[in-house]
């Protein structure tokens, strides 16, 4: 099984971390309004940026430091990545 750390940006300029096994799906789910409460006022929201880990540990550990990040730092990840 994957597993993926990921950030959202949401329609207001803000950015969501998440961690799910299904990107695509876990997209949907928050488009749907049945995501995190903090997504659900700021539809829609799009993938920026994910990782691919192989397992649930090392996900959940680079999604903690993730969400440690400000929000700078973040766009500058998905800047990088964008490239």
């Amino acid at each position: 099984m994957e597993y993926f750390v990921y950030l959202l940006q949401c329609a207001d300029g803000t950015l969501y971390t998440g961690f799910t096994t299904d990107l695509k799906r876990r997209e949907a789910v928050h488009n749907a309004g049945k995501g995190a409460k903090y997504t659900r006022s700021r539809l829609p929201v799009r993938m920026a940026y994910f990782e691919r880990f192989e397992t649930e540990h090392d996900a959940r550990s680079r999604e903690w430091h993730l969400k440690r990040l400000s929000h700078a730092e973040k766009v500058a990840l998905i800047a990088k990545e964008e490239k």
